[in-house]
């Protein structure tokens, strides 16, 4: 605090002794004196309504300067009406009006805290706002408006920003596949490069667009480990990132191409397209399987069509009473007459079993599978080789078992005198020209039914749409 002026004199001296001398009777009376004024309000207060911790004049200035600038003061905040400031002696006199207790105190302690001010002595008064009084309701309109206002503006330039970041990530794309063309072979590497760089261009568009409309928080998100990148390989979207992982990974190692018969997850079909998501087959009966590509990659692959040559066999039992290597060599000869059986690998006849009532051979041959058709070939050779186990009276029993009856077969029903009348003769096979020919009208044409299923998908929906990975080179 300043000293005291040499115009208080000695009238100030003697106010001084008698206010001293007034405190030392009240206390040799017993009576406890008043406690001073707290220089700094109790109240807690918002951060706004905290007045500077002490406000500065020039050195020593008289009552005349501190007035004038806490008039200043009050007055920029409009907050009071009226507002009127008086120092005398460095005490400061306060008068006016406002709507609010807490601007009242913080003019108070905004006084306290001024420099040089001895004490303050409040008299703005705490005048309650009339129920028709709508200046703060037009004041909020008004600042709402003009956020409005600025927020098209913004939202306005951000779309145009983004526009032109779109382009450019085209652009950008374009431009990637083009470098890429003659120096990366493989087509889906040369899309995800491509693709890869048009969304790290248009990131940084939507990162630019983010700062330009005053999100930077959310802009170093969008850019940082969780933004984009994070939400793709997500939770959400694991399924989405490991099938596109996965079909990278096919469109490199090529376990497959277009139209080869292949069987995965227990699904068999000719192989017509694979995407991003997933392979579609057209199954031996014309349906139409999507297969997931992660499922495909994790799982054991069946490729028929990989190895043209394909083994078929089946099992035929002749009687115990026909010689087997001659029953075997009839059944060779068929093999290697048969116009679509290879010779090499060699077809075998082996005697797999000895049953209850036959000996069963297993028939063992190979074909070529892409340009004939297995079921039917199979078919076409058990004819055949039956047809000429006939003709060499060879027996083709049934599985019979053998019945003991301890007693004796009764001829005759008991109590029945007359004979009971004998079956009819067993008609033999009529052996028609047509079971010697390589292909019945019933077997059809032993070609390979993949050009029949590629007729029949051309004329079909494809259900997946999508680019196919596996289409020839550009």
């Amino acid at each position: 605090m300043r000293p005291l002026p040499r115009r208080l004199g000695l009238r100030t001296i003697a106010c001084g002794l008698l206010l001293l001398s007034f405190s030392s009777v009240a206390v040799g009376q017993g009576t406890e004196p008043e406690p001073a004024m707290p220089l700094a309000d109790t109240t807690k207060l918002d951060d706004e309504l905290q007045p500077p911790r002490q406000v500065e004049v020039e050195p020593h200035a008289d009552d005349q300067q501190i007035a004038a600038r806490l008039q200043r003061i009050l007055e920029a905040t409009d907050w009071f009406h009226e507002p009127r400031v008086r120092v005398d002696e460095g005490v400061v006199f306060l008068s006016g009006s406002t709507t609010s207790e807490e601007h009242r105190q913080w003019a108070r302690n905004l006084a306290l805290r001024t420099r040089d001010v001895v004490a303050v002595v409040n008299r703005i008064e705490v005048v309650e706002r009339p129920l028709w009084d709508l200046s703060p309701a037009f004041a909020e309109l008004r600042d709402l408006w003009r956020r409005a206002i600025q927020i098209s503006l913004l939202v306005v330039f951000a779309l145009l920003v983004l526009v032109i970041f779109w382009f450019a990530a085209r652009f950008a794309a374009a431009l990637a596949r083009r470098v890429f063309h003659e120096r990366v072979s493989n087509r889906l590497l040369r899309e995800v490069a491509a693709k890869t760089l048009a969304l790290l261009v248009f990131i940084l568009g939507l990162y630019l667009v983010l700062r330009i409309s005053g999100l930077t928080r959310l802009a170093l998100t969008v850019v940082g480990g969780t933004g984009v990148v994070g939400i793709i390989v997500g939770i959400a979207f694991r399924d989405i990132a490991e099938n596109f992982l996965a079909s990278i990974l096919i469109s490199m190692q090529n376990p497959f191409q277009t139209g080869d018969l292949i069987e995965v997850a227990g699904y068999e079909g000719f192989v017509q397209r694979v995407t991003t998501r997933g392979t579609v087959l057209i199954a031996l009966d014309g349906t139409y399987i999507q297969i997931p590509n992660s499922t495909i990659y994790k799982s054991t692959i069946r490729n028929t069509t990989a190895n043209p040559k394909n083994r078929q066999e089946f099992t035929i039992g002749i009687s115990y009473d026909d010689p087997i290597a001659y029953a075997q060599e009839v059944a060779l000869r068929v093999l290697r007459e048969h116009p679509t059986v290879l010779d090499d690998p060699e077809p075998l006849v082996l005697v797999e079993g000895l049953g209850t009532s036959t000996v069963n051979l297993r028939v063992l041959f190979w074909i070529n599978s892409n340009a004939y058709s297995m079921l039917r070939v199979r078919s076409s050779v058990m004819r055949l080789v039956k047809r000429a186990f006939q003709d060499a009276a060879i027996t083709l029993p049934d599985e019979a078992r053998e019945v003991i009856f301890p007693k004796g077969v009764p001829l005759a029903p008991p109590g029945d005198g007359h004979p009971h009348p004998a079956p009819p003769p067993k008609k033999t096979a009529d052996l028609s020209e047509d079971e010697q020919q390589v292909s019945t009208a019933a077997e059809g044409d032993l070609r390979n039914e993949a050009d029949e299923i590629e007729a029949q998908a051309r004329q079909s929906r494809m259900p997946e749409q999508g680019e196919d990975l596996l289409a020839p080179k550009e």
